[in-house]
């Protein structure tokens, strides 16, 4: 019988459950524990609900475990709470309108949106080429006030390209992370 274990860190409590998924084609829950988040090590709390799963079935059934799933709310509750550290985004090929519409314009401080031509067509082909001498640019002046950056190119689900060289070069001269939105879908 293997076990599945479901970890979910929210902004109070650690939950840990333990699955069977070998229950008449159906997972049933075999153990269920619960340790306070703490925030300052999340995984302590993350250890100790655990822990207390494995305590209440057994720890020799840790080695049935054949999946983990791990989520948390905590970064949702930080956007929600204007809580975190401040991040830059450039944007690339998206009209005013479509940034309004998109959510975009408001996902960081006016200060902190770049945007600039670039981008692709839903076919992939380039709209306009991007200016890395710009992006490096802006970049370099907005690294003291940020902890990391976000690169958002129309259509880079079809064509990354220009999300890609962006993200190099922001990494490359500020030393800071870079997501870039193709990653994320």
């Amino acid at each position: 019988m293997a076990l599945m274990l479901g970890i979910d860190t929210g902004g109070t409590f650690t939950d840990a459950v333990l699955l069977d998924d070998d229950v008449h084609g159906v997972a049933a829950i075999v153990a269920r524990a619960k340790a306070p988040t703490t925030h300052h090590e999340l995984s302590i709390g993350v250890a100790q609900a655990v822990s207390a799963v494995l305590d209440r079935v057994g720890r020799d059934r840790a080695a049935t475990i054949a999946l983990v799933s791990v989520s948390t709310t905590l970064a949702t509750n930080a956007l929600v709470e204007g809580h975190g550290e401040p991040a830059g985004l450039f944007s690339f090929g998206f009209s005013a309108a479509e940034l309004e519409r998109t959510g975009l314009s408001t996902a960081v401080a006016p200060d902190l949106l770049t945007s600039m031509d670039g981008g692709h067509d839903a076919h992939g082909n380039e709209r306009s080429p991007l200016d890395l001498e710009a992006i490096e640019h802006r970049a370099t002046a907005l690294a003291d006030r940020v902890s990391a950056f976000a690169v958002a190119s129309q259509f880079s689900v079809r064509n990354p390209a220009h999300e890609q060289q962006a993200a190099a070069l922001i990494r490359s001269v500020t030393g800071l992370p870079v997501t870039a939105s193709h990653e994320l879908s």
